[in-house]
C-alpha cells in the first residue's frame, strides 16, 4: 500500500510573523493540479510537565476566497482601530522594514551572556 504522507502539497512561498507566544505561518502550496492556495497556521508555544510542545490551528484559503478574506479581515481591522479605538495610537506597532543584518544582530543586545 501505498504510504502518502504529503498532505501538505508543495510549498511554493512562505512567510513568518512572530507575535509574542504565538507564530503565523503564511505558506502558499500548490495542488497536484498545479493550482495555488494559502494556509495559515497559527502556533503558540505551550508547556506541559516541564516539556514544550506546540499547539497548531490552521486555516485553508482557496484563491476564489481570496478577495472576500482580504475584504472582510480589513472591514473587522478598520471597525477596530476607527470605531472601537479611534483615540489609540496604532503606529506603535508598525514593522519597520529590514534593513540589513546588523539591525537585526542589534535585537536583544542587552541580553547577551557575558
Amino acid at each position: 500500500m501505498e504510504d502518502n504522507k504529503d498532505y501538505d502539497r508543495d510549498e511554493i512561498f512562505s512567510k513568518r510573523v512572530k507575535a509574542g507566544k504565538r507564530t503565523y505561518f503564511f505558506d502558499v502550496k500548490s495542488t497536484r493540479s498545479n493550482d495555488y492556495y494559502l494556509t495559515i497556521t497559527e502556533s503558540k508555544r505551550k508547556v506541559k510537565d516541564d516539556n514544550f510542545f506546540y499547539e497548531k490551528h490552521k486555516i485553508f484559503l482557496y484563491k476564489e476566497d481570496f478577495g472576500k478574506f482580504v475584504e472582510a479581515l480589513q472591514d473587522a481591522v478598520d471597525h477596530v482601530k476607527n470605531d472601537l479605538m479611534a483615540d489609540f495610537d496604532f503606529t506603535q506597532f508598525d514593522v519597520e522594514p529590514e534593513t540589513s543584518e546588523t539591525n537585526q544582530d542589534k535585537f536583544g543586545e542587552d541580553l547577551k551572556w557575558d
